[in-house]
């Protein structure tokens, strides 16, 4: 089946069947999916600026969504960790109504992007920027995390991430050794308890632990309830979204920022499982899930979604095979926001903040960070550029700057690779078929000079192209341009030659292009270049190009001045 086909997995799974012992399995592994889901969608909430309940409420409807929708058998989706600084900056300065409006708009562009058939173009976003900016976001949520886990007596917290370090070093004094004790005891729990079992989430035994001891102990230590009030028990009605024109020509960028990063995350979510399950997931149609679930979440008070690596490696681990595993997931939470969201009001702070430490940590990616550094210098540019603008100034800055600094040092390889220079004397052998003797064995023609271009002829290949051509005294009566490894040509490459073949007939001369490939040739065509040109000038090989420059040097050459004068 194509990946690139728009058509959700579950439509896939139905129309096979699935037996009563696969349903049963997915229904535990969507139990157990749920369970962790819990504390990750109310810390992701918190830390990213929102009420505790909005995360609740993106893992269900987002999930949902996501799971009937996908285009992966096992996605899981949700609120995840790459989101929090994006979205914090934004409610921080525009309010949810900015956010909603982010959200909504990066829905729409998932979609767009999906029906264009971009799943497999998004995977190409160079891998230091993915590295740099998850590695930023990643010391921006751990350090965002010190407040609660420390439990500093602060009534609010600088949005930078400098402001935020120097403002926690100034409280330091204020620190509540009863909140660090809880968080370091989440943090144990967390790490220890896979070595206990794997079938309960250690995150959830982490937030019950925490949550008994302060209530038994009546600690002081902040919960939910005293800074954000009672966490509702119910499912809220859906709203859509006040925009309004300028809050959405204001959201525009950041909202490109979600799709991409919702877009990245999913893919590769979708790659991980694909990995693990053996199936093939279809890019395409996860974006244009993720999108929708992204279109609905701010409908329903939710934050921006998409595919969770951690979740959807759980689903997978405990016998999930079928989209029933994630709906059953999101179905979960709901169940216990309608039967247990009060209770949820009694966890502790630190201990969130705890479990978004472990988060952080294994975002961190600190290995394949230190790894770029043995990689290309130009790669760990692009690496600390995109890490340090992402915990310096803004996240949708470093994703842009990360990818335009990628392109660009992209281009520059490019363009090196790119050879163009005087054979004349040092032509190389062609193939054998039609070289049999070393050009120079040759005798050319007086008059006749022979350029080669060895790789790609694109802009930035093109100065010095024409660095070569025009270096060339005196003259040649006939220039012959050897394009045998030249396997594609762009506009700029295109013009460069026009405005050879143009200099060349003003001089009294001609061009001749000797092998010319598929891509160039149709190129040329579709710029009407080869009328220009005369087909009698476009010849397959050296031995052609040579026999033909000796008919132009025996007949009357064009008069200079005789080609049109380039604009200016």
């Amino acid at each position: 089946m194509p990946t690139t086909r728009l058509e959700p997995k579950l439509i896939a799974v139905l129309r096979e069947g699935v037996s009563a012992r696969q349903l049963l399995a997915d229904l535990a592994a969507g139990l157990v999916v749920g369970i962790v889901a819990l504390p990750l969608a109310l810390a992701f909430g918190i830390a990213s600026g929102v009420q505790p309940a909005q995360g609740l409420y993106t893992a269900i409807v987002a999930g949902f969504l996501m799971s009937i929708l996908s285009g992966s058998r096992v996605q899981i989706g949700g609120p995840t960790g790459a989101f929090v600084v994006i979205v914090s900056g934004i409610v921080g300065r525009y309010g949810y109504d900015g956010l909603a409006t982010a959200t909504f708009l990066a829905g729409i562009m998932l979609v767009l992007m999906g029906i264009a058939r971009l799943g497999a173009v998004i995977k190409y976003i160079p891998y230091p920027v993915t590295v740099g900016f998850t590695s930023g976001i990643a010391l921006i949520i751990a350090v965002g995390q010190v407040r609660d886990f420390a439990g500093l007596a602060m009534t609010s917290v600088p949005d930078g991430f400098v402001e935020k370090v120097a403002a926690f070093a100034t409280r330091a004094g204020t620190a509540n050794p009863w909140a660090l004790a809880v968080g370091a005891l989440t943090v144990g729990i967390v790490l220890l308890w896979p070595r206990v079992t794997h079938r309960v989430p250690g995150s959830l035994v982490a937030l019950i632990a925490a949550t008994a001891v302060i209530q038994g102990l009546d600690l002081p230590v902040e919960t939910i309830s005293s800074r954000f009030g009672p966490v509702p028990d119910s499912f809220p009605a859906p709203r859509l979204p006040l925009v309004s024109w300028e809050l959405t020509r204001m959201m525009f960028g950041p909202a490109l920022t979600i799709a991409l990063l919702a877009g990245i995350e999913s893919l590769l979510s979708a790659v991980v499982a694909a990995g693990m399950t053996g199936r093939r997931h279809r890019s395409n149609m996860e974006l244009v899930s993720v999108g929708i679930a992204n279109l609905a979440s701010p409908i329903f008070g939710g934050i921006p979604a998409t595919g969770a690596i951690a979740r959807t490696a759980t689903n997978i681990k405990n016998g999930g095979r079928t989209p029933f595993a994630g709906m059953t997931h999101a179905l979960v939470v709901l169940l216990i926001l309608l039967c247990c969201g009060s209770w949820a009001g009694l966890i502790p702070l630190a201990a969130l903040a705890g479990i978004l430490m472990v988060v952080a940590w294994n975002m961190s990616e600190w290995r394949l960070f230190l790894r770029l550094f043995r990689g290309p210098k130009s790669d760990v540019a692009v690496l600390l550029a995109t890490f340090s603008l992402t915990i310096l100034v803004d996240l949708t800055v470093a994703i842009q700057v990360g990818i335009v600094l990628a392109a660009l040092l992209f281009m520059r390889r490019m363009a090196e690779v790119t050879q163009v220079g005087n054979v004349t004397r040092l032509l190389e052998d062609e193939d054998e078929e039609e070289d049999a003797a070393p050009i120079r064995t040759r005798t050319l023609p007086v008059g006749v000079e022979v350029f080669e271009i060895d790789g790609p002829f694109f802009f930035g290949a093109v100065e010095r192209f024409k660095d070569a051509i025009t270096g060339v005294e005196p003259r040649p009566r006939v220039l012959i341009l050897r394009m045998r490894k030249v396997l594609s040509i762009d506009a700029t490459g295109l013009t460069a030659l026009d405005e050879a073949r143009e200099r060349t007939l003003r001089e009294g001369g001609a061009l001749i292009l000797s092998g010319v490939h598929a891509q160039p040739l149709v190129a040329m065509d579709r710029a009407g270049m080869l009328d220009r040109i005369g087909e009698a000038n476009l010849v397959a090989g050296i031995d052609a190009a040579l026999a033909r420059a000796r008919e132009l040097l025996e007949s009357p050459l064009p008069n200079p001045g005789a080609a049109d004068a380039p604009s200016d």
